[in-house]
Formats: C-alpha cells, structure tokens, sequence
C-alpha cells in the first residue's frame, strides 16, 4: 500500500519530527510553527489538521488555545498523536481516515497542510476533488493554508540512508527511488525500515512512498476552481514573499471564494 506508514515508519517518522519540532527558515528562527501560530492567532473556531501525523503541528496549536482536529490514514501515527495529546491534557477529536474519504462534521475556520503533507495525494483530480471538499467544510469566512515543496526538491535521485537510536534501539531507513514520471509529476520510492536491538535484527517493514509535485501557477488555478479566492504565495514562511529559485518550501493561503458559495 502507497503511503502506509505502518509501525516503523510510525515510529521513525515520531524520532525524527517530534512535538514541537520546526521546519523552515532556521536563519530567522522562524520556521512552519511559528508561521501556523501567527498566522492563526485570529482564528476563533475550529482548525482541522489532515494527515495529521504525530501531532508535531497540532499539539503547538492546541498549547495556543486552538480547537484542534486532526484525521490520519494510518493508525500508528494517530496512536503516537493520542498519547503526545493525553500527556498534556489533551484530547482533540482525531479519526482514522483517508483524504478520499473525508467527510466534514463540523464547520471549520481553517483547514491547515503543512509539511507537504497534501502531496500524499498522488491522483490530481482526486487533489482536486479534495480541495473543493475543503472549501465545503469551512466557514464562509474560513482559510486553507497548505505547505508544498517545490519541484526542484523531486529532481534528486539518489539512494539515501538514515539512523536513529532509541535507547538500545536502533532505527534505519534505506530510501530507493523507483519511478520518476515527469508527465504524471509523480515519484514512487522504495522505504525500507529495519529495527534492531544488540545488532540483532527485530523487523523490517516495506512501504511504497509516493508524491506528486505542483506548480505554482498549477496549484492557484486547482484552488481558484475548488471554490478559493485571493490565493497568498509564501515562501520559506515569510508571508507574502515570493518563491525564488532557491525556496525550500511554499505556502499557499486562500480564502472561501464567497462568490462561489
């Protein structure tokens, strides 16, 4: 299965992005936290997180006074978020689902991806249809924040291997790209995860990873069609500063077209 992240990734992927943990622009100290949490000081109702992982975003908003929700596809990812949320006093509504299958229970005042998250989606006119469910599930007056990485991060091909030591545990990750389709704007990689203990392997798990890349101009329009207007582009979480050659992230901010309502 694409995208499972099953109990290793679960756990590597908690290792390596814990709560609190901020990407993006370290020469500011400002990175996707900080933006999020700016961002939304105003926003007064509910805020859904999808994908929402370990809860490395949504437990910061939640310290903030946010009315956190939050939905994952993987239910390994949900528990470590559970656990993270019950050991601070929380308990946000979190449901185990799919992009696809998102349906809204509640009017939300924001919708936030951040970290690339909405990648994941690799069918573009599933993405799609998924944006226009977005803007059914927001207020009339209501944001969708979303984090993409730009193309220039899908250009590497190379192998990639990666550690990290829990006690007397150890965590490996061997990333292999597979597929490279410059017309579908999509990459499958190869994930392998192994655990071990002593030197003495204890699991391996398998996953297929795969993403698909938007342009900029590609992405304005897929909003502007799912029912958003006046789309703000950022880059590396300085808002309203155009993306450049060089950006290693990208933020798009729009609002509920009301027109369209």
């Amino acid at each position: 299965m694409n995208n499972r992240y099953g109990s290793l990734a679960a756990w590597v992927y908690h290792l390596d992005k814990p709560i609190g943990r901020s990407f993006g622009n370290s020469a500011r100290s400002i990175g996707d936290i900080e933006f999020y949490r700016e961002g939304l000081k105003g926003c007064r109702g509910p805020i859904l997180e999808p994908a929402v992982g370990n809860g490395r975003v949504l437990i910061p908003l939640l310290e903030a006074g946010h009315d956190m929700h939050g939905f994952d596809a993987s239910p390994e990812m949900l528990d470590h978020c559970r656990r993270e949320c019950a050991m601070r006093g929380f308990a946000p509504v979190l449901d185990l689902m799919r992009f696809e299958d998102f349906e809204a229970k509640a009017a939300f005042d924001a919708i936030i991806l951040p970290a690339g998250s909405f990648q994941l989606i690799v069918d573009a006119a599933v993405a799609r249809d998924v944006l226009r469910r977005f803007r059914e599930a927001l207020t009339p007056s209501g944001r969708l924040i979303v984090d993409l990485d730009p193309v220039s991060a899908f250009c590497s091909t190379a192998d990639r291997q990666r550690s990290w030591r829990a006690g007397e545990d150890l965590l490996t990750l061997q990333e292999r790209r597979l597929e490279t389709d410059a017309a579908g704007q999509t990459t499958v990689s190869l994930l392998t995860y192994e655990h071990r203990r002593h030197g003495r392997l204890i699991l391996a798990e398998e996953e297929l990873f795969s993403l698909r890349w938007w342009g900029i101009a590609e992405f304005e329009e897929a909003l502007g069609v799912a029912g958003f207007a006046d789309p703000i582009v950022s880059a590396d979480y300085r808002r309203g500063v155009a993306p450049s050659r060089d950006s290693g992230s990208i933020t798009f901010e729009a609002r509920v077209d009301r027109v369209s309502l």
